[in-house]
């Protein structure tokens, strides 16, 4: 502060020097009773939230205890970080001088006095000693029953234990509550208690109207509620005890034509367009010009040859350029390179066109067996999913079992985002078919995405009269009916007994021979293919109605939005964002350009986050050797991949929240 103080009156007074004799002291480091008192001022401890509430309650949570401990931890070791020069020394950084922590926050010591004199309320967990203080005691409430045990045990069913659960709360003379998170997923679950032998449960709007209705049936209501909770007279099951953990998105509001924001807005100086008339030019910027006395507002563009503005009310006749690179030949105006150019493609589509014509013409001829959902079983297993469907997410279900019950064969295409639940409409597929008596065959690019697939699938249809598997042998003489694995799958030595659904993950991946494959195997029976980034190819195909094409573009609700930053290296920042996701029970991604980094980088991690458990990924390691440290990284076993550029390779880690 000091020092600051004397530079800005150096640089405000600098013009008189030699003349100002207080210039000359504040420059040789002296003093002065002005600078006294502000220093004096500075030095005064600044005002807290506690001093602009006298009067206010504290309320406590019960883990306030620990998070306070945390705070101050966290608070010393930032400080010593900067202080031991960590970034100067290790990374010839410029030297960072902080503040001290008592000039910016509350000491230990401050913290208890502040707090000490003033009416606090302590909230507690459920159970705690009747006879404590009035604002801890327990109000004959505790936590409910939750069904983790039966969602987990082989052959018991979830269902049947909550209606035998409902049925003992009301014997003891308890009214029950069901609770669910909407009024749609309060009638399924409604229903699939009543197959299990419950009664049809009365709607309330509120658990106050509840509690002067009868005992005798079960009351439905849509709460959001994350748990349960059993009080004297009354016990509430809430949709997350019986179904696990299930997150719900608000209703997504219809986009306004104010929502769109139009191309021109996201271009910049320097970028090249292609007009529609006159080809690929260069976007200068926006212009004003006058036509006929009038002023319009246009695209500036550059040509070979000369310039062109494109009025702004005619946008759509301008389009990106399908490429980055900067250094394209520019059309010349009024040339006939473009035209030419455009009618050999119109050429070639019309030919394309053609091929697309034939093959679906023959698929229009080919039967398939119709496959329709199980009325009660499909319900079962739809509640299953953890999560509420998204708007796409539920069309492109819709639009599977549509394809599925209309006798040909499904040629469907989903595109979505790594995470925007793609698997779950295979799942669903898969379930219908190999409920129909029919093989489904699920393959992926990797042995350690089929793996993963494995898990998935095993997880969904356990306690069902499913059987999945991974053998050849079970394929062939049918006791598999879901198999999930690689491109060995294709191969002319496996033999299906009733395949009956293909489900292609991550086409991209695969080979020409494995294609060709496909084409054998797909002429009489439903393809499902999921994909984030489809081939030219099989988007052409989809786009020009060869193929059905599903789109999931919304991301589920537990997908916050991604933040990015752009800083120079800092080893405090990388500690604590490491250390961070540590502590919340994530993993990290830790990315070098070049496998020569990876040394330098292990080294740095291991001196200052030595806590973590870090491993190893790179392209020259041996395929089983790679597959072993992405298991063990997609297990949990370690907290940081420090990898290069392999961890793109489309692998679904959903605990990994943080890249660097």
């Amino acid at each position: 502060a000091e020092s600051r103080f004397r530079q800005g009156y150096v640089a405000t007074f600098g013009a008189v020097k030699g003349d100002d004799p207080l210039y000359e002291a504040i420059s040789a480091g002296h003093r002065y009773p002005g600078m006294e008192h502000w220093l004096a001022l500075f030095h005064e401890r600044l005002d807290t939230l506690f001093d602009y509430a006298p009067g206010a309650i504290l309320s406590f949570d019960p883990m306030m205890d620990e998070a306070v401990a945390e705070r101050f931890e966290q608070i010393r070791d930032h400080y010593e970080a900067r202080v031991n020069g960590l970034e100067t020394t290790a990374f010839g950084a410029a030297p960072y001088k902080p503040l001290a922590p008592d000039r910016l926050y509350l000491n230990e010591n401050e913290w208890r006095a502040a707090v000490a004199g003033r009416f606090r309320l302590r909230l507690a967990a459920f159970g705690t000693d009747p006879g404590a203080d009035i604002r801890q005691r327990d109000f004959s409430g505790r936590p409910g029953r939750t069904f983790a045990t039966e969602r987990n045990t082989e052959g018991v069913n979830v269902f049947e234990a909550v209606a035998g659960h409902v049925k003992s709360l009301q014997a003891h003379g308890k009214r029950v509550v069901l609770a669910t998170w909407t009024s749609g997923a309060g009638e399924r679950l409604a229903s699939v208690l009543a197959e299990h032998g419950l009664a049809k449960p009365t709607r309330i709007a509120d658990l106050g109207e509840g509690l002067v209705l009868s005992q005798s049936t079960p009351l439905l209501a849509t709460l959001g509620l994350e748990r349960g909770f059993e009080a004297n007279d009354l016990a509430v099951i809430a949709e997350q005890d019986i179904l696990g953990d299930r997150l719900v998105r608000p209703k997504k509001r219809s986009r306004k034509a104010a929502d769109v924001i139009t191309e021109a807005t996201s271009l910049t100086a320097g970028d090249l367009v292609v007009h529609a008339d006159h080809g690929i030019g260069r976007f200068v910027g926006l212009k004003t010009i006058t036509a006929l006395g009038a002023p319009y507002d246009c695209l500036e563009i550059d040509y070979d040859g000369g310039k062109f503005y494109l009025p702004i009310q005619n946008i759509e006749l301008l389009s990106r350029y399908g490429s980055d690179e900067t250094n394209a030949q520019l059309d010349r105006l009024g040339g006939i390179a473009w035209q030419t150019r455009k009618a050999k493609l119109r050429k070639r589509l019309r030919e394309i066109a053609g091929e697309l014509i034939k093959v679906a013409a023959l698929r229009q001829l080919k039967t398939a067996p119709v496959l329709e959902a199980p009325d009660g079983a499909y319900t079962e297993f739809v509640a299953r999913f953890p999560h509420q469907e998204t708007e796409d997410q539920a069309a492109s279900i819709d639009a599977v079992l549509g394809d599925l019950a209309q006798g040909r064969p499904m040629d469907r295409l989903v595109c979505g985002d790594v995470g925007f639940g793609k698997t779950e409409v295979g799942l669903r597929a898969a379930f219908i078919a190999a409920m129909a008596g029919l093989q489904v065959a699920v393959v992926v690019p990797t042995t350690l995405l089929a793996r993963q697939h494995y898990k998935t699938f095993v997880e969904r249809f356990k306690g069902l009269p499913i059987r999945i598997g991974r053998a050849k042998a079970g394929v062939r003489d049918g006791t598999i009916d879901i198999v999930v694995g690689t491109h060995a799958l294709l191969g002319k030595q496996i033999q299906f007994a009733r395949l009956g659904l293909l489900i292609v993950d991550e086409e991209q991946h695969f080979g020409v021979s494995h294609k060709e494959r496909l084409k054998q195997l797909k002429e009489d029976i439903h393809v499902l293919t999921l994909t984030a980034t489809p081939i030219p190819r099989t988007l052409q195909l989809a786009l020009s109605g060869v193929r059905e094409l599903s789109l999931i573009t919304t991301p589920p609700i537990d997908r916050l939005a991604v933040r990015t930053y752009i800083s120079p290296f800092d080893p405090v920042i990388l500690r604590e964002a490491l250390r961070r996701e540590r502590h919340r029970g994530g993993q990290s991604f830790y990315v070098a350009p070049r496998i020569s980094d990876l040394d330098d980088v292990a080294e740095f991690l291991a001196e200052e986050v030595p806590e973590l458990r870090i491993i190893r990924a790179h392209g020259q390691m041996p395929p089983s050797q790679l597959e072993d440290v992405m298991s063990a990284f997609y297990d949990g076993q370690y907290d940081v991949l420090l990898s290069t550029a392999i961890v793109e390779s489309g692998l679904d880690i959903p605990n990994a929240n943080t890249l660097i």
